[in-house]
């Protein structure tokens, strides 16, 4: 008589997981819990007739447990719970290994909690009895491990408890699906990872998976095209769309957003299609601004590289109008004045050397002016060449380095003008006996060091460095200051070339 209870009972848990899986399947055929239901119960029968795989249906009640209510795995841990699940199952029906009972509850208590951890909202209040249904399977698992490694001898009573506890969960979640709990965690998850997002890319796909409509397409409304386009940016004609398909618009306070062109059933869940719509609209409404903030942000920093590129166009200009003029004119005046003292006599010979000096002074100033500006050796040799000058005339020891070819224009210039600065930071404020300049390319940047041996403490706010950061910041680079090994001060400043090069080739409408 015992064994027929437990053979009824056996039946009637493999009735009540298929049946369950088609009413599941039935109402809510976006959800994967039906599917799971129905599988497991064909593991059930599976296993009733060929005893080495009795514990198939194990894998399948799993992954129902874990991924209630969309049937879906979306985190590593829980497609590993899923997959020693599916293992432990085939493996302990060939070798008894009760222990692999035991462990296999506490994986999925752990799963089971961390799920439910990680929720919140109507994905929370959904996973309640997920997370109750997955703990009272895993007692009975580890129920029937207990019977046989203490050897209670109870294993008919075992196998009641089990078959009764595997129909009731399963029961259990089968109707709590019914009762409209799905939809709000479906919304949810759809929430949680769109919010994820900063662009519209592969959004269709989330969106049809979500909605349980495979062939759904989504389109975007252009207003400069007063058009609907897809995901690739083809036009969309959403009034020749295919038989049995219908169209939803998504507005937002009025103006068109986008429109979905789906299967007609997916209207069948109002809250389920209003959600979705409405995550929609949201993605779309972030999306676009984030793409308008990122173009603001461009066009801001190109904007800052012009001015720096002009100011350095005008700075060339005009040390070639000095160099064509005053400095020109001088030295014809030098010439001429060299030219008389050779002749003067009386007077005139005692005034001209003071004059000659004169000009000479002139003459070395405005060079020195002219070299500010844009000094010739940097023009005419780049870095190598301008930047051992600049030491030299620092006023105290230097030390350079300098390991970079040539550069577009104004990369040169910023980082000269860098150095520039720098040295005469630390010649009027540092109190140094020695510096050192490194200019050298590191990963795709580059990079400028200068550092000192002085009483540090430069302030990055101060009006000289600011000036610094502004002319590298315009170019997209960083400026640090901060302590030297030696307590002095070190500046590091670093610049993307490709990102000026490419900033450059466009100005110019990629001509060379």
């Amino acid at each position: 008589m015992p064994d027929r209870i437990l053979s009824l009972a056996d039946a009637a848990v493999g009735v009540v997981l298929l049946g369950s899986g088609a009413v599941a399947w039935t109402g809510r055929r976006r959800s994967r819990v039906g599917a799971l239901m129905a599988t497991a119960g064909v593991c059930w029968f599976v296993g009733s007739a060929f005893p080495g795989l009795v514990f198939l249906h194990r894998g399948p009640l799993v992954q129902l447990h874990l991924t209630y209510p969309i049937g879906r795995l979306r985190r590593r841990s829980t497609a590993a719970a899923v997959v020693s699940a599916y293992v432990a199952a085939v493996y302990e029906g060939f070798v008894p290994a009760p222990w692999l009972a035991v462990g296999l509850s506490m994986t999925v208590v752990a799963a089971a909690i961390d799920v439910f951890a990680r929720t919140s909202g109507p994905a929370r209040r959904a996973g309640r009895p997920a997370l109750a249904c997955a703990l009272v399977f895993a007692c009975v698992l580890a129920l029937g491990s207990a019977n046989v490694l203490l050897e209670w001898g109870a294993d008919r009573a075992v196998l009641l408890v089990y078959d009764t506890a595997v129909c009731l969960v399963v029961m259990w979640l089968t109707v709590d699906l019914y009762c409209g709990r799905w939809s709000e965690a479906t919304v949810s998850d759809l929430l949680v990872q769109l919010a994820q997002r900063t662009d519209t890319s592969g959004l269709q796909g989330q969106l049809a998976r979500a909605l349980g409509d495979p062939g759904l397409t989504l389109g975007y409304w252009v207003p400069s095209q007063h058009a609907y386009v897809d995901e690739a940016g083809r036009p969309l004609d959403v009034d020749q769309r295919p038989a049995g398909r219908v169209k939803t618009a998504v507005e937002n306070e009025g103006e068109p957003v986008a429109v979905l062109i789906h299967d007609p059933a997916v209207l069948d869940d109002p809250d389920l299609i209003d959600g979705a719509i409405a995550a929609l609209r949201l993605t779309v409404a972030n999306a676009r601004m984030r793409a308008d903030i990122r173009a603001r942000v461009a066009e801001l920093a190109a904007s800052r590289r012009r001015v720096v590129e002009v100011a350095d166009a005008q700075r060339q200009a005009l040390q070639a109008e000095l160099a064509a003029t005053a400095q020109h004119h001088l030295a014809q005046a030098a010439l001429h004045l060299a030219a008389l003292e050779a002749e003067a006599d009386g007077e005139l010979c005692a005034v001209l050397p003071e004059v000659l000096a004169e000009v000479a002074t002139a003459r070395r100033e405005l060079a020195q002016f002219a070299q500010g500006i844009r000094p010739e050796s940097l023009t005419a040799g780049g870095l190598g060449a301008a930047v051992p000058l600049l030491a030299d005339r620092a006023g105290l020891p230097v030390c350079v380095t300098v390991r970079v070819g040539r550069q577009p224009a104004p990369l040169e210039a910023a980082l000269y003008f860098v150095c520039a600065e720098a040295l005469t930071n630390v010649v009027k404020h540092a109190a140094a006996t020695r510096a050192s300049v490194e200019v050298v390319a590191e990963a795709g940047d580059i990079v400028v060091r200068v550092s000192d041996d002085g009483r540090g403490g430069a302030d990055a706010r101060g009006s000289g460095l600011r000036g610094i950061a502004d002319r590298v910041e315009a170019l997209g680079g960083s400026i640090t200051v901060g302590g030297d090994a030696t307590g002095g001060t070190l500046l590091v400043a670093r610049i993307t070339a490709e990102a000026v090069r490419s900033d450059g080739d466009r100005e110019r409408g990629h001509i060379r």
